[in-house]
């Protein structure tokens, strides 16, 4: 699905309109300009042509009746991607026509990309960092989580790497729990800024009641750590950084990417998890998806999943064994050993998730992940349909999560 429309701009605005859609009329005034309004084909006579005061008007054809909307600050029209949305959607609209999809209602697996500088050049980045000035981008992050739906199970933080915008970032956290005190916040950072013990004290004291913290730890050898993460140094900064979140009772959860730089020492990593950091909330082994960096570094990085079902059942084991939540995300049942079942789940987000035409006549398809849409052209030489599933008890516990938090 692509995530955002380019439309024809029917009016003149100069700054981003962050607005909820609604597909129908908005009876009290008072609350209008937080909408824009959507009309498609065949609902052009919903909003009876009144379009005042609200933030924007939408439209995925022009007809005369849109032309109602000049009481709108923005006025998109021929976008006929923004069909697919919905009411209490989030967008951008921007002066270029652009209409960016900031939150689907219907979805598990929204986040917001709050910066795209990072301070690490992971060999397997799925979001190459950019440097480039966005702090700017910060009240249009504040007001789309003043726009979110209360009710929405979780939301994720990402990047580039959050906590770069510093008391931006801390802001953000700060906002999610004055509006979102329902939603679980999840943030994907390396831990590296909280190597400084205030700067996770500042976290601590926020108090949002319910964030988890995802951070990498890719070796239990500090070298091969930093030169997956190409930073000297980053490894004693993320294990300092993480014994600070503890300390001020912030959760955590390790994320170890698979690919063939990490696979080798699993069992060692594990070991090293859960003598050093018991603490972590969660434990995640994780299928690499090949975009980005990773695309371009594959023939360092590729290895069959299915050549490392030893060491992943290994380690996963070792650390469930020993009391710790542990999970397998972006693997397909049939790449892993059965007693890995259990812990694998459905982790990818729904609008990169794909299916191989081999998948149809699987008896486990239901169950499983699937792939990244990147692995359309690069997968496990071991794909095939389970076609009957003699251990049913193994899929007894298998979930639907997303891809950022058990």
């Amino acid at each position: 699905m692509r995530l955002y429309a380019v439309g024809r701009v029917a009016s003149q605005f100069r700054e981003t309109v962050v607005a909820r859609i609604t597909t129908g009329p908005i009876a009290d005034p008072n609350r209008r300009g937080d909408h824009a309004a959507l009309v498609v084909a065949g609902s052009e006579d919903a909003f009876c042509g009144d379009f005042a005061g609200y933030a924007a008007v939408l439209g995925d054809h022009h007809p005369a009746l849109l032309n109602h909307g000049a009481s709108a600050p923005a006025v998109v029209v021929e976008a006929p991607n923004v069909s697919s949305l919905q009411t209490g959607d989030v967008v951008g609209i921007e002066p270029s026509g652009t209409v960016r999809f900031l939150f689907r209602k219907s979805s598990a697996y929204n986040s917001i990309l709050v910066t795209e500088r990072c301070n690490s050049r992971c060999l397997m980045c799925s979001q190459p960092p950019r440097e480039r000035d966005d702090t700017g981008r910060l009240r249009e992050h504040l007001r789309l989580i003043e726009l979110i739906d209360p009710e929405a199970c979780e939301l994720g933080i990402t990047g580039g790497e959050p906590t770069l915008l510093n008391k931006g970032f801390f802001e953000i956290v700060e906002h999610s729990k004055r509006y979102l005190p329902h939603t679980a916040l999840h943030v994907l950072t390396n831990g590296r800024l909280f190597y400084y013990s205030d700067f996770a004290r500042r976290l601590g004291a926020i108090r949002h009641p319910d964030v988890m913290l995802g951070i990498p730890v890719y070796s239990d050898i500090d070298h091969e750590h930093d030169f997956i993460v190409q930073a000297e140094g980053a490894f004693d900064q993320t294990i300092v950084g993480l014994l600070n979140l503890a300390r001020y009772r912030v959760p955590i959860e390790i994320r170890v990417v698979l690919h063939a730089l990490t696979y080798k020492r699993l069992p060692e990593l594990a070991e090293f998890i859960y003598r050093n950091l018991p603490f972590a909330a969660h434990v995640a082994f994780m299928g690499m998806e090949m975009v980005g960096y990773a695309h371009r570094n594959l023939r360092l990085l590729w290895i069959d999943p299915w050549d490392y079902g030893d060491p992943l059942e290994h380690a996963t084991l070792y650390l469930a064994e020993r009391g710790m939540k542990v999970s397998v995300y972006n693997l397909q049942l049939c790449v892993l050993p059965r007693s890995l079942w259990p812990f694998a789940r459905k982790s990818i987000s729904d609008w990169k998730n794909i299916y191989l035409p081999v998948c149809s006549a699987c008896a486990a398809r239901p169950s499983c992940a699937g792939f990244f849409e990147s692995a359309a052209k690069r997968h496990s030489e071991h794909i095939r349909p389970l076609v009957e599933i003699v251990d049913k008890e193994a899929f007894h516990s298998l979930t639907v999560v997303s891809s950022k938090r058990p």
